[in-house]
């Protein structure tokens, strides 16, 4: 098993980091509990007889709802006698986040003979940095933070920030100390044997607080907790397969994704991943609700709404807006409220615009959804208005990218780290520069624009998309395309030299449906050659290229989600014995994690022989897009696509890897019909059974 990573919690606009034992230690990177980019609390420690009590166990429920350690004593000596052997005091923490609020229960139990007093001590600090100081930002001038102790029970912290925003942390122990300060709380405990005792408290964070009363103990406020989980499942389709550890996976990744969901005011989205980026991410929700689409509809409807209600409708360099463009991210801390750093509600991508009318496409092919699309009509043609008239700078068919001010992304695709756009021989790429893989998200945007015009009755317009896509599908193959790598280019530089390095960007284009099918072919035979496969995933750089690196962030590591589309593009030319490779290699990766977790990013050095991937440090664990993988990576060889105008669920030559001897799916959902079906496994082949069908549904088999 992977080293363990730390404990996550997350609820709407909150997330907690903890480790093991349940504590936010000082000056431990990341550590913290944060609302909205800012930390509201960033030391909190439990201490038995003035020591950290030892670990037992440490896990986070099933459904991410509550995390629950146990823990016990050291042994305490007194003035050189022990006084309390250890393994005597059993500790039950149980943790969970709900509407602003930390509600924590510590249950004590004395499995000793004899009567025992203990001293229990809560230290805690608030510093309210910015997530940017988190991550190790350095900023001259902060606020003035103040606290006080009221009646005994509750302490108040408050910040008042250089933007004008007040930030309040509260601490309100329902169970009385013996001693309370602004930064220590102590309980001066006497348990009789076999006696249990519990302290509950809460902390409060922000300012838009659910009303407060008898109502919203501990108890009330799991269950609270619990519902929109609930709510999730019966709306989503259900997975469970012969295979256990799969099970765990499956299992783990929706769990992750429902937590990492939240509500917009505009629809539920995906944030991106904890720690760093629990926030809107235009490109990460745009993909993770691609790839569950067919699993959770909604979720693409809640994405879509809402950037189309944040997309740009002028002109701002600062920002690197114009008008259609879609949202890179958004925040609202204190550093982005001063425009210290560019990110209050930032537009520096290259990919978000096309990716949105592509799923808006895809949408309606899933749903039939067209009072949805209608509401979104102009955003969609003020989004391809910007891929036109913005997006490709010159006029010569490729969309482009080249950041406004020097505080913005240097490089504004997926793989925005400033070393992942270069040269045969390590050479930077100078802007502006035309990836590979977004001609074929534009390529896909302009036939899903079609398919839309279609859908509401505009036939000139759809043959112009059409007509548009065609005209890219030629440009790309002409201009990407190199016979000496024998493979499409990364990208082509501000001067239109192509970039001729092997990367994962090109396989992407698989997805998007624009190489020839005998450049797929080649394209499928190389990413799956040792250069590129690490025997967990497709490494986003292939080895023997100038910036090789397996523990970089973007140039020979592996990403999940990068697999996933390759996967869903190698199925779509038929390469399924490849598309299972890439499943097999993945889930056993998951399989090695910390919870069964699938990370943001992990190292892509070589597989080992009964040894795990190596861990990418500081990726983001749960991860969106990386939770979402899984069932992308289902979706791939499985065959599974639908056709709305004729009510049909279609399985497409479908495949299953040899761990794997039936899948079964639940609810899975066409317009009112809803079919139940199981997938057995016979030598390569697969037997499909509806086992439950209900309204206005069919259901196709190809082999």
């Amino acid at each position: 098993m992977a080293e363990s990573r730390p404990r996550i919690l997350k609820h709407g606009d909150a997330f907690g980091v903890f480790d093991h034992h349940g504590d936010i230690l000082p000056n431990v990177e990341a550590h913290g509990l944060y609302y909205r980019d800012t930390r509201h609390l960033s030391g909190f420690q439990l201490l038995l007889a003035g020591c950290p009590p030892l670990l037992l166990s440490s896990n986070l429920l099933s459904n991410n709802a509550a995390l629950t350690v146990h823990l016990t004593n050291q042994d305490v000596i007194e003035n050189g006698e022990l006084v309390l052997p250890r393994d005597v005091l059993h500790v039950w923490r149980t943790r969970f986040l709900w509407e602003g609020r930390l509600f924590e229960r510590l249950a004590l139990r004395n499995f000793g003979i004899d009567p025992i007093e203990v001293d229990l001590d809560l230290a805690f600090a608030a510093d309210f940095a910015d997530i940017f100081e988190a991550r190790g930002f350095t900023r001259q001038e902060r606020g003035e933070i103040t606290s006080f102790v009221e009646d005994g029970r509750n302490v108040y912290i408050a910040y008042s920030g250089q933007d004008g925003q007040t930030r309040k942390t509260t601490l309100r122990f329902d169970s009385l100390p013996d001693h309370l300060s602004t930064t220590e709380a102590r309980y001066r405990l006497a348990l009789p044997h076999n006696r249990q005792e519990s302290l509950f408290l809460t902390i409060e964070y922000g300012d838009q607080l659910a009303p407060s009363g008898p109502g919203l103990g501990f108890f009330n406020g799991l269950k609270h907790a619990r519902r929109p989980l609930r709510q999730v499942a019966a709306r989503t389709a259900g997975i469970d397969t012969s295979n256990e550890i799969m099970n765990e996976v499956l299992c783990r990744s929706m769990a992750d994704l429902s937590m990492l969901v939240t509500d917009t005011g505009n629809g539920a989205y995906p944030y991106a991943g904890v720690p760093w980026f629990s926030t809107a991410f235009g490109r990460d929700g745009l993909i993770t609700a691609m790839q569950m689409l067919w699993v959770d509809p909604a979720l693409a409807r809640g994405v879509l709404r809402f950037l189309a209600a944040n997309q740009a409708t002028t002109t701002d360099p600062e920002a690197d807006a114009e008008p259609g463009k879609i949202l890179h991210e958004t925040r609202d801390g204190e550093l982005a409220r001063l425009g210290v750093v560019p990110f209050r509600r930032y537009y520096g991508t290259i990919d978000a615009t096309p990716l949105f009318v592509l799923l808006a496409g895809a949408y309606l092919e899933r749903t039939g959804d067209l009072g949805t699309i209608r509401s979104l009509d102009e955003n969609i043609q003020r989004a391809l208005r910007w891929i036109e008239q913005f997006g490709d700078r010159d006029g010569d068919r490729f969309v482009e990218y080249a950041r406004s001010r020097d505080g913005g992304l240097v490089n504004q695709g997926w793989k925005d780290s400033h070393d992942s756009v270069f040269h045969a021989d390590g050479e930077l790429a100078a802007g502006p520069i035309a990836l590979v893989e977004v001609q074929g998200y534009v390529y896909a945007a302009f036939r899903a624009a079609a398919r839309i015009a279609r859908a509401l009755g505009r036939s000139e317009e759809a043959a112009l998309r059409t007509e548009q896509a065609e005209a890219l599908r030629a440009a790309v193959e002409e201009r990407f395309w190199s016979d000496d790598l024998d493979f499409y280019a990364l990208a082509l530089d501000g001067e239109k030299r192509a970039c001729a390095v092997r990367s994962s960007n090109a396989a992407q284009l698989l997805w998007t449906g624009l190489p020839h099918p005998e450049r797929a072919a080649r394209i499928a035979r190389a990413i799956l050659s040792p250069a590129f496969f690490s025997g967990f995933g497709v490494r986003t750089l292939a080895a023997g290229e100038a910036r090789y690196n397996p523990m970089s962030y973007h140039n020979g590591s592996v990403w999940p989600h990068d697999n996933a589309l390759i996967a869903l593009g190698l199925a779509r030319y038929g390469f399924k014995n490849e598309a299972l490779q890439i499943l097999e290699g993945l889930f056993d990766a998951a399989a090695n994690m910390d919870l069964r977790r699938l990370p943001e990013l992990f190292c892509g050095f070589r597989r080992v022989p009964s040894s795990g991937p190596t861990l990418y440090p500081v990726a983001c664990s749960p991860q969106a897009w990386a939770s979402a993988t899984p069932f992308a990576l289902l979706q791939a060889v499985l065959g599974l696509g639908f056709d709305y105008t004729t009510r049909t669920i279609r399985f497409d030559r479908p495949r299953l890897p040899e761990s794997l001897d039936e899948v079964r799916i639940r609810n899975l959902r066409l317009g009112n019909g809803v079919v139940d079906v199981q997938l057995r496994r016979a030598g390569s082949d697969v037997a499909v059974n509806v086992l439950r069908r209900s309204g206005d549904v069919e259901v196709t088999v190809t082999l």
